[in-house]
């Protein structure tokens, strides 16, 4: 019986995991049901199980039956997002305003999955380590298991990772070299004026026409400054000014994201950005104060890795079902602050057509579970072999 027979024969448990975990979401750093389940999973199929990692991540480990000392780590994340959830699914969220609409149930529930086939069959020469992480969704989970020494005190020379993909094609892995996901900073900024009567604004500094200046002006900030054959992003998402119909407020917030593939670029962007803040508020006389957030690195694909993920794929599901060059993504990833500390690659899965990735109509796709727990396995099996 192969891998994928294998894993599928026990896919109506894997679901049932899935679910639950997705009837009960927890945001970063809250997953403490989530990691217990985790736990006690893996404790169950012999699997040796370390808690508390990174505040409530989990980190399983289990060794082959082989003598090769390598060392293949799997990751997956955990957390929900603050997203009222719009389905009317059996098993939609519990928890009012809190919803896996990025797909973390499922991502959990593959590489508990792979766990479990391979606690079975230890049909392979290392050991496998298994990364539960928490608080993916721009707080800093993986930084914060690296805090704890995570591939200190569970050495690993790869370490891959997995993400669910709406708009691909069904089944079909997707894996790039190099730069793939974009790095992001988070940026705050707080404009200070002098409030006033709203019928007499000679008497204050506006600092919703500071605001609306800004809104415009840092728009060419990659339209004028970046290099046209740079990717670059910067976005404003949130403005905030003002309670009344007859007040000019004395304070103004501006909110918004930076996305860049280069470091030179991305110091560019911030630099550009503090720098027209500075003279904004030196034209309309008001204070503005910049902070900016390092939240996630680049991802970046090692070579070797990303062409045994592909192996590895196409292996399991066929040429055709493994795309080897797609575009990067501007969207973001902190599997990147892993990468930085052990070689490895990110791939995603196509699932079936429906709501984008963090849309509060997201569902993920269940018949992807069993693809994914084999790729994983897979991955251990053959990178984990003694000589490689």
């Amino acid at each position: 019986m192969s891998i994928l027979d294998r894993i599928a024969a026990d896919a109506d448990e894997l679901v049932a995991i899935r679910r639950d975990l997705h009837a009960h979401p927890e945001i970063g750093f809250e997953e403490t049901r989530t990691s217990a389940i985790v736990a006690e999973r893996l404790e169950a199929w012999g699997i040796e199980v370390h808690r508390g990692i990174g505040r409530t991540g989990v980190v399983g480990v289990l060794a082959g039956r082989g003598t090769s000392r390598r060392r293949i780590g799997l990751r997956a994340d955990m957390d929900a997002l603050p997203i009222a959830e719009a389905t009317n699914l059996p098993y939609r969220s519990t928890r009012p305003g809190t919803m896996h609409a990025c797909g973390h149930d499922g991502h959990t529930t593959m590489l508990l999955g792979a766990a479990r086939y391979l606690s079975r069959t230890r049909d392979f020469d290392g050991t496998a380590v298994f990364i539960f992480q928490p608080a993916e969704e721009g707080l800093g989970g993986a930084r914060a298991m690296l805090a704890d020494k995570l591939f200190e005190r569970f050495p690993c020379d790869e370490v891959y990772g997995l993400h669910n993909q709406p708009n691909g094609q069904h089944g079909r892995l997707s894996l790039r070299r190099g730069p793939a996901m974009a790095a992001a900073d988070f940026f705050d900024i707080r404009i200070t004026g002098r409030g006033a009567h709203a019928a007499q604004p000679n008497r204050g500094i506006d600092p919703v026409v500071v605001q609306a200046a800004l809104v415009q002006a840092l728009q060419t900030v990659v339209s004028r400054n970046t290099d046209p054959v740079q990717a670059a992003v910067l976005s404003i998402t949130r403005v905030q000014a003002g309670a009344a119909y007859n007040v000019i407020p004395e304070e103004a917030h501006l909110a918004g994201t930076i996305r860049t593939f280069d470091d030179g670029v991305r110091a560019m962007v911030s630099r550009r950005l503090r720098e027209t803040c500075a003279g904004i508020a030196a034209t309309f006389g008001a204070e503005i104060a910049v902070e900016i957030q390092d939240v996630f690195s680049v991802l970046r694909n090692s070579d070797a890795q990303t062409a045994a993920a592909i192996a590895v794929a196409t292996e399991l599901f066929g040429a055709e079902k493994v795309e080897t060059d797609p575009d990067p993504k501007m969207g973001s990833e902190d599997f990147a602050d892993m990468l930085l500390a052990v070689p490895g690659a990110y791939a995603w899965l196509g699932q079936k057509a429906g709501a984008a990735l963090h849309n509060a109509a997201y569902d993920f796709d269940d018949s992807i579970i069993p693809l994914g727990s084999a790729y994983l396995a897979r991955l251990v099996e053959r990178r984990s072999a003694a000589g490689l």
